[in-house]
């Protein structure tokens, strides 16, 4: 996929796109067409879900303060709806894009534009499908550049490359995870992880002594990924749409929704190198897709296989598939660029446990359905609640009209039982209850949030997001959090500022944010098959004084449920 250079007044890639100049941002304009399109580059040629014809999708480039207008055209068999993965969404939660939360579906057939500003946020996002298992393949990069004028916090680089890590399966998404569902069990594994839509041997050209800023987006279904390039070393400068303290390292780790921007030199000697992912599995005994993914880095004046020279380019050394402590030094590296506003005065404090569980057989389910261990479904859930989305009205919809009985605001602040969550759990603790449960925060109030891992069923690093907010990430620990001792570890002068944090395998994460954005936002699991489950829930942001803090009115074309 080109990436077009950013300041042009240009199409994007297949778009109808038309920029009108303001006083304050650029409006952009652009269609999607959501359709069933033939992919032959893969193990398996198959009719593949796709945006404007591409897999991944187009790539948006625009500068912080523009408006977006995007009409998005349903005309695949499924319903679906598109989340603009990270953006703050000021006061435009209709354009937030998770099913039956924000919005309904668009059905086949619908359309539905969604409009929002851009405000205050620079850096690498994406964009991706938020309807079932759509965005296995319905994803693409969303770029933000600085505002005109401004200029990058480091040395501009001489080019600039998305890497969208991806997840295969030579099936269709949606057959496999409606099969899991079905029979209460875990979902196949994915045949491959992909580069840029293919699982190997893509060509990228550099110049010796060129730095480059690698855009690297892990978008992948199911799975954490380690990424590294060959004999070079990647200088961290940002992540999640913010700027860090830059620091080198030989290899970074994402989990599915996070994005990290790298600078890489070309300082080897010309040749080839591999870039390369493969999995972080912190799930003791779980299967996983076990492949490597790579692309290639090629100095312009190395032989190329693309002019018809032979070449064996070279591979990069990783860590083992489970470790954690290279995980966990990478993350304790990322720091803001300055000192940062850490809320302080905490008005809400939260404790969430998190992890999986399991539903008991219930008695009018054959065997056949019920094929979790030991005869029961597999569930996951936050302080014990396995979150149930609606399915007559969005939760958004349902609070803005006033209509009962599609939620409700019982949400519970600590876990109904406390136990050693990283321990030996009882079994009779393994069986949440399900329920459409969300949490209201008063407009304006600081919130922290103890985000606790379990070993119920299995530890697992869990990477968290939150649509609406970036937050920062104070501290991160193994083991039960302890208040009496733990709060030392707090970094409230330049923690790292997220919108999807990793919670460490039987360990935890404390984060906090400022609750300035009224509407309803989920925050779930982004390893789908978790989110599929039930980990996940909502908190229901009132509005605050005026209409400066008050959700703006949904729009005419909202779908109807």
């Amino acid at each position: 996929m080109k990436v077009l250079k950013k300041g042009l007044m240009h199409l994007v890639i297949l778009f109808a796109s038309i920029m009108v100049s303001t006083v304050v941002a650029k409006i952009q304009y652009h269609d999607f067409v959501v359709q069933a399109t033939p992919v032959k580059r893969l193990c398996r040629t198959r009719s593949t879900i796709t945006v404007n014809g591409q897999y991944p999708g187009p790539t948006l480039e625009v500068n912080d303060g523009d408006t977006l207008v995007i009409s998005v055209v349903n005309r695949a068999r499924y319903n679906l709806t598109i989340h603009w993965h990270g953006i703050r969404q000021m006061r435009t939660g209709w354009a937030d894009g998770p099913e039956f939360i924000t919005q309904c579906p668009i059905r086949p057939g619908g359309s539905y534009t969604y409009r929002f500003t851009i405000e205050g946020q620079e850096g690498t996002l994406w964009w991706h499908a938020h309807s079932s298992w759509l965005r296995a393949t319905v994803y693409g990069a969303l770029i933000i550049y600085p505002r005109e004028g401004s200029t990058y916090p480091f040395a501009e680089p001489k080019r600039e490359t998305p890497i969208l890590l991806g997840e295969w399966w030579n099936a269709n998404p949606i057959d496999v995870v409606n099969m899991a569902t079905q029979i209460g069990g875990a979902p196949n594994v994915s045949d491959a992880f992909t580069i840029n839509g293919q699982p190997g041997d893509l060509y990228s050209c550099s110049s010796s002594g060129e730095t480059n800023l690698l855009r690297v987006i892990n978008a992948a279904m199911n799975q954490e990924l380690f990424f590294a390039v060959a004999k070079h070393q990647l200088t961290v400068v940002g992540a999640d749409a913010s700027y860090l303290k830059p620091f080198t390292t030989s290899v970074i780790m994402l989990g599915p929704g996070q994005t990290t921007d790298v600078l890489i030199t070309g300082d080897q000697s010309p040749a080839q190198y591999y870039m390369a992912a493969r999995p972080y599995q912190s799930a003791q005994g779980a299967p996983f897709d076990n492949t490597t993914t790579t692309a290639i880095l090629d100095y312009i004046s190395a032989p190329c296989p693309s002019r018809g020279m032979p070449s064996t380019p070279i591979m990069p050394t990783f860590p083992a598939f489970n470790d954690t402590a290279t995980v966990i030094a990478f993350t304790q590296n990322l720091r803001s660029p300055n000192n940062v506003p850490v809320p302080t005065d905490i008005d809400e404090s939260l404790f969430i446990t998190i992890g999986l569980g399991l539903f008991n057989c219930p008695p009018n389910f054959s065997t056949n359905q019920c094929q979790g261990p030991n005869g029961t479904r597999f569930a996951s859930s936050m302080n014990n609640v396995s979150f149930i989305l609606p399915s007559s009205y969005s939760i958004l919809q349902a609070y803005h009209q006033g209509i009962p009985g599609v939620f409700t605001t019982d949400f519970p602040a600590v876990p109904p039982v406390q136990f050693d969550y990283t321990g030996n759990v009882s079994q009779s603790l393994w069986q949440p209850v399900p329920g459409t449960k969300v949490y209201k925060l008063e407009y304006g109030s600081n919130v922290q949030l103890v985000l606790q891992d379990t070993s119920i069923v299995s530890g697992e690093n869990h990477p968290i997001h939150i649509h609406g907010y970036n937050f920062y990430v104070i501290a991160e620990g193994f083991g039960n959090f302890d208040s009496a001792t733990d709060t030392v570890k707090f970094n409230l002068v330049d923690p790292p500022m997220r919108n999807t944090v990793g919670v460490p395998v039987n360990g935890w994460a404390v984060i906090r944010f400022l609750a300035d954005n009224p509407g309803v936002w989920i925050m779930h699991c982004h390893l789908d098959v978790h989110n599929t489950w039930g980990l996940a829930m909502a908190f229901l942001v009132e509005n605050g004084s005026g209409e400066l803090q008050s959700l703006e009115s949904p729009p005419v074309d909202l779908p109807p449920c």
